[in-house]
């Protein structure tokens, strides 16, 4: 069974947890409400933005994983799509959520490998594959 998600105090918590610098996307995100920090188990973290989706076609949210080793795997629910290979090691799958609010659907799932760690960048909302590629390579 999985370990349940630990909150986290903030970026630099997450840093000493991971036991190195967490990395982060370096391109700029939609503007964010606030951020959720986490512990996933032992060196191993999730940062989440919850974006501002006040406004229509805006999305509601974007998380980021990082450890040394694989994320655990998550069902994302009826009608999820296979992952699929989308460029330089990423691997995508997504799944419509009808039943979440319209800023919270389709959810993405994007995985890949990095510098020795598991990365997964996982979206809800109504973003486009070439945004959350973006975000993916931009991950240092």
């Amino acid at each position: 069974m999985a370990e349940e998600p630990q909150p986290l105090e903030g970026i630099a918590e997450a840093d000493a947890h991971l036991g190195r610098e967490v990395p982060l996307p370096r391109v700029p995100l939609p503007l964010t409400r606030w951020v959720d920090v986490y512990a996933c188990g032992p060196r191993a973290v999730e940062v989440a933005w919850n974006l501002d989706d006040t406004r229509d076609a805006q999305p509601g949210r974007v998380s980021l994983y990082a450890g040394e080793a694989a994320p655990p795997e998550r069902s994302l629910g009826d009608g999820a799509t296979d992952a699929a290979p989308v460029g330089d090691g990423v691997t995508h799958r997504e799944a419509p959520l009808s039943e979440a609010q319209p800023s919270l659907r389709p959810v993405h799932e994007l995985l890949w490998r990095r510098d020795g760690l598991h990365l997964r960048l996982t979206a809800q909302g109504p973003w486009s594959l070439s945004a959350l590629l973006a975000i993916a390579q931009s991950v240092a």
